[in-house]
């Protein structure tokens, strides 16, 4: 089969929803399909490339000034770029299935290319392109992008989310008008190179909280923060990841006087972040919502305990006090708790990942997005 895949983020560009969809498109290459993946350029990347056997292709769009987020008018402007692409693709090649993800802004490019071409489309949920609690301008709160959303959904020939909360939101919130089919994002261990907390600068006395994301409203934080202020100074906080939000993050700490015990990382490659993941003590979510939570399939594979907050897909697949402990939004309280909790050396919490990992696997993932064409959503 040939796939044309549609997705404004690609990695290094946006967050989780690129990395799911990236990953997806690997899972694909390695069943033998061909995969053409639409999405946004910027600055020093190439408008073509083969990534993996991907072959990627980036538009130009308006307001794109950084990597980790995008702008409205970024968003506004690349369904028109997208569009273009994908009909010259379209012309040059015979697709078999278009997959597009997020309902905004990459939605409508997916059904207006269907219905042009007629080539089976179907629309994944990531979660944040339907419910966002942390953006004033998130689609659920807004009449006019919820018809976006419902346009993209209702014109779409199938329906995925990438968890049951993703699932629950748009059945919530949207005039849905077809079945949703839950379908995880795929995971692919990393193979790293394993070294000490001294080759990473780190203290062997310490207790380390680490954490992965991008430094935006809704992965709170601050939450993290207040935390880490309420446990002894042997505790300090690892924060992977860049954003807007950074100089608001760098001011609570001073104010909270745990500044010396907080370090911001920056972005790091994904060696290095695997470094950092397998000589850290516990990991901690304090996000306000999730779609689902790639982060923490990251922190399973190096056998990390888990804190994670209990609003979206996480909740799949952490199970409370099994591989991990799941905590209210906001309650640094009980974050801290659980954390003092987790690493007692009297407590005999143990990691229980044993058969959790094998449903996301490539493989697997992949076949569940093509049997939609054989079985129906």
């Amino acid at each position: 089969m040939r796939i044309l895949m549609l997705n404004y983020e690609f990695p290094p560009l946006g967050g989780g929803g690129g990395i799911a969809a990236y990953k997806l498109a690997k899972g694909f290459v390695k069943l033998g399909h061909e995969v053409d993946y639409v999405t946004t350029w910027f600055k020093g990347f190439k408008k073509e490339e083969n990534v993996d056997g991907i072959n990627v292709y980036r538009v130009k769009v308006l307001g794109r000034k950084e990597l980790p987020t995008a702008t409205m008018l970024s968003m506004i402007t690349y369904p028109l770029s997208a569009y273009f692409k994908c009909r010259k693709l379209c012309k040059k090649n015979r697709y078999d299935l278009i997959n597009t993800h997020f309902a905004i802004p990459s939605g409508p490019v997916g059904v207006w290319i269907s219905k042009e071409f007629k080539i089976k489309n179907i629309l994944s949920l990531i979660g944040g392109d339907i419910y966002d609690p942390s953006k004033n301008n998130s689609p659920h709160k807004k009449w006019y992008l919820r018809k976006v959303v419902n346009w993209a959904i209702n014109n779409s020939d199938y329906l995925t989310a990438i968890s049951s909360n993703t699932k629950e939101n748009a059945l919530k919130y949207y005039k849905v008008n077809k079945e949703i089919k839950v379908i995880p994002i795929p995971y692919e261990p990393i193979e790293f190179k394993k070294v000490s907390r001294e080759e990473l600068g780190l203290d062997k006395k310490k207790k380390y909280i680490i954490s992965v994301g991008r430094l935006v409203k809704r992965k709170d934080y601050p939450t993290l923060i207040r935390a880490l202020a309420l446990l002894n100074k042997k505790f300090e906080a690892l924060i992977i990841g860049d954003g807007p939000e950074k100089e608001n993050i760098l001011s609570l700490a001073k104010q909270l006087k745990v500044d010396d015990r907080l370090h911001l990382l920056g972005f790091v490659d994904e060696e290095k972040k695997f470094q950092y993941l397998s000589n850290s003590d516990v990991y901690v979510l304090s996000s306000l919502h999730e779609g689902f939570g790639i982060v923490l399939q990251e922190a399973m594979q190096v056998d990390l305990p888990i804190v994670a907050t209990n609003n979206g897909g996480q909740i799949d697949f952490i199970k409370d006090g099994e591989n991990g402990f799941l905590v209210d939004v906001g309650d640094e309280e009980d974050i801290s708790e659980k954390i003092v909790n987790l690493l007692n050396e009297k407590n005999n919490f143990s990691i229980n990942t044993s058969g959790l990992m094998l449903p996301f696997e490539l493989k697997n993932i992949s076949e569940l997005y093509l049997g939609l064409l054989e079985n129906g959503p």
